[in-house]
């Protein structure tokens, strides 16, 4: 079970203590600047410093209290202060200051509530103000329409501004949230892609030598035990493989992910011993000065040469393929070629293997060919482009 630590005391006080007791110091202070700060403060005498003063420390401090857990009723609170100030006819200041507290809120409530909570907190202060403009022409109080609209127009603007950034924020969300699905399914596919290629080839080899260990079971016993230990070897692979994927994909839940690093181009000499022992020799050609290549090619390089590989062995019936890396300054191309006849009977191909080597070489925005040779077999070809590098890291001499 995930625990998370509790916050520190200051941060678990509410808002609402920390206005109270700005307000408490204010008052405190004024204390020793002025005789009779509390009978000022109870009292009224058109001073802004008096009652309107105290009006507003509590609106403020009952509205902070309530903004997060009820602010409909931290907007009642901002109302009811407008409404008591009302009456201080020698301080108009004091009423416009509730209602514009109020407006605040108002706009919190379009920005972080549901709808519901939205246009409920927009109708408490129009009602209060339509309330007060007919009360004040049923009683002939005297009351400035003008002044009311201005007050309902501060009330829109403030749920229109509110709404906007809710919107804003929602279409964020939206965005975000299909950005991680994207995600997700590219990784789903680089994933499928991998175990593909990794099953793919080491299944294909299996196969071929569990086949030639039975054909020679009876008569040639030291093939069977060279054909069971190629199976053992290719197994244990291709399940250290296996355990190294599943690791990484573990390693968001706090596991640690095995070190075994992903192969590359520099594992073509084992991948070309193992296929031999296979019954398909492969002629290994390099040009070019080898070096390190980004992960993401040199995987891709190798992943696209390993199902060429084994597509030779599984479906061409050719007993030998070539297979050739050119490093470049700018691109390492690999290319793939077998004399034999195409797909074997009775081994028709998924299509999976060049859709996947495609794939790959279109994320890396590379160029990617495949398809019978005009002199017989079948070609492979791949060029992926390096990136860009700084001068001092390019080599110096590339031979042929």
């Amino acid at each position: 079970m995930i625990t998370e630590p509790r916050p520190p005391l200051l941060r678990r006080l509410p808002a609402g203590v920390w206005v109270g007791a700005l307000w408490t110091s204010l008052v405190v202070f004024r204390s020793f600047t002025r005789e009779d700060e509390l009978r000022h403060l109870f009292t009224y005498h058109g001073n802004p410093e008096d009652m309107p003063l105290l009006v507003t420390a509590v609106v403020t401090t009952l509205v902070a209290a309530l903004l997060v857990r009820l602010p409909l009723a931290a907007i009642v609170v901002a109302l009811a202060g407008g409404v008591f100030a009302l009456g201080m006819w020698t301080v108009p200041e004091a009423a416009g200051l509730q209602f514009l507290i109020a407006d605040g809120v108002v706009g919190y409530c379009a920005a972080t509530r549901s709808r519901w909570t939205s246009l409920s907190a927009l109708a408490l202060p129009l009602a209060a103000l339509t309330g007060l403009l007919l009360w004040g022409a049923v009683n002939d109080y005297p009351v400035n329409p003008l002044a009311y609209g201005g007050f309902a127009a501060t009330v829109l603007i403030a749920w229109l501004v509110g709404n906007t950034a809710h919107q804003s924020r929602a279409h964020v969300e939206v965005l975000r949230g299909r950005a991680s699905e994207q995600a997700i399914t590219a990784e789903r596919l680089r994933i499928a892609r991998e175990l593909h290629d990794m099953v793919a080839h080491s299944i294909g080899i299996i196969a071929i030598q569990a086949g030639m260990g039975s054909r020679v079971m009876d008569t040639q016993p030291a093939e069977t035990r060279r054909a069971l230990e190629a199976i053992e070897a290719t197994s244990r692979e291709t399940l250290a493989g296996l355990r190294r994927m599943l690791g990484a994909l573990r390693q968001g839940e706090g596991e640690e992910a095995p070190l075994e690093v992903a192969p590359g181009l520099g594992e073509l000499d084992r991948l070309a011993a193992k296929t031999a022992d296979a019954g398909v020799r492969v002629a290994l050609t390099r040009h070019g000065a080898a070096r390190p290549l980004p992960a993401e090619v040199d995987l891709a390089a190798y992943r696209i040469v390993q199902e060429a590989v084994t597509n030779v062995v599984k479906h061409s019936g050719a007993r030998d393929c070539h297979v050739t890396v050119e490093y470049g300054t700018r691109e390492v191309a690999v290319t793939v070629a077998d004399p034999g006849a195409g797909t074997a009977p009775g081994t028709p191909g998924t299509g999976y293997g060049l859709a996947g080597m495609r794939e790959r070489v279109a994320l890396l925005h590379g160029e990617f060919g495949a398809g019978p040779r005009p002199g017989g077999g079948f070609l492979v070809a791949a060029r992926l482009p390096l990136p860009e590098r700084a001068p001092d890291e390019l080599p110096l001499e590339v031979g042929a």
